[in-house]
């Protein structure tokens, strides 16, 4: 089976979790929302996936600065302020008993429950919906060092005038449609372009190539904000390695040689094939590794950042 960078083992304690929906905890089996809730009828709604590492939700403040942007951009008004959510968070982890690694949570806002189904906002009969989801989930560490095929697919990356790539919405209907056709080709992920041709991002993760030491990503103008993606882009500068936001083509990414993909859930992942192309050295020799020497350091200096966002995130918890 085709894995991308978003899979992993199943985990039986999932079966018992508690999930958090509008203030109350409920187990798994009662967490339910209504079949008039705005993001089931329309997919009007914002949402962040969260990587818990050390009992600690990594890069919050920039997870809660793109769900504010993207909820105050739709006129959704989530109902609780950056301390409220944050503590609604702290309060799930803790009712599961999640105070290690290998967690990852969903943290979802709809606009609420409407009178009737129909796209017009006004119609809404209630306050936001708010759902987070933790769930044992650990990311491959296989696919860290053989990494992941892509295959580039048919569906762009738009026009902010048309559906604006920077929001985070429940509406991924042009991802999950890249998805499709990325597996049904053999590939793990899709490669997507934009409107000009040049490459953009990927189905579920952002994108990036190395050509002669240097570190190039798309401009972003037709991506979502990626938290990890501006992470590793800060590393890069901190660390002397010369990086780029700019446009590329197909060409530059088959020449290139190392490609990676970047991600909340699984970090930093190699690509060893793009459209049937073996990208740079990856893998020649059949050892299973497709981990380029910029991709590895690139890979160690993220695990040393979160790291450091964990002791951070302990030293200023208040002690319980």
């Amino acid at each position: 089976m085709v894995q991308g960078t978003q899979h992993s083992a199943e985990d039986p304690r999932n079966a018992d979790i508690w999930i958090w929906i509008n203030g109350a905890l409920k187990p798994r089996e009662q967490a339910v929302v209504s079949v008039f809730d705005s993001g089931f009828v329309l997919g009007d709604g914002v949402w962040e996936g969260l990587r818990v590492a050390g009992g600690q939700p990594l890069f919050l403040e920039a997870h809660l600065d793109r769900l504010y942007e993207g909820a105050k951009a739709l006129m959704l008004d989530i109902g609780l302020d950056r301390a409220g959510l944050t503590r609604a968070i702290e309060q799930t982890l803790q009712a599961n008993g999640m105070e290690g690694d290998g967690v990852h949570v969903r943290l979802m806002v709809t606009r609420g429950v409407k009178r009737t189904p129909y796209q017009d906002p006004r119609v809404v009969v209630g306050p936001a919906t708010i759902v987070i989801i933790p769930e044992y989930k650990t990311a491959s560490a296989a696919s860290a060092e053989r990494g992941i095929s892509l295959f580039t697919v048919h569906v762009r990356r738009g026009y902010p005038d048309v559906q604006d790539p920077k929001l985070n919405s429940h509406s991924k209907l042009n991802c999950i449609t890249a998805c499709i056709q990325a597996y049904t080709a053999g590939a793990d992920e899709g490669l997507m372009l934009d409107p000009h041709g040049f490459v953009a991002t990927c189905n579920s993760t952002h994108f990036f190539i190395v050509r002669k030491g240097q570190v190039w990503t798309s401009t972003g103008e037709y991506c979502l904000g990626g938290i990890t993606r501006g992470n590793v882009i800060a590393l890069c500068r901190e660390n002397a390695i010369p990086v780029f936001e700019k446009s590329f083509s197909l060409t530059d990414v088959y020449g290139a040689d190392e490609a990676f993909v970047t991600g909340t859930f699984a970090g930093v992942v190699p690509v060893h094939t793009i459209d049937g192309r073996r990208i740079g050295d990856a893998d020649v020799a059949g050892t299973g590794n497709a981990r380029g020497p910029m991709v590895e350091r690139l890979q160690g200096l993220y695990q040393g950042l979160v790291a450091r966002d964990v002791a951070h995130r302990k030293a200023m918890a208040p002690a319980r």
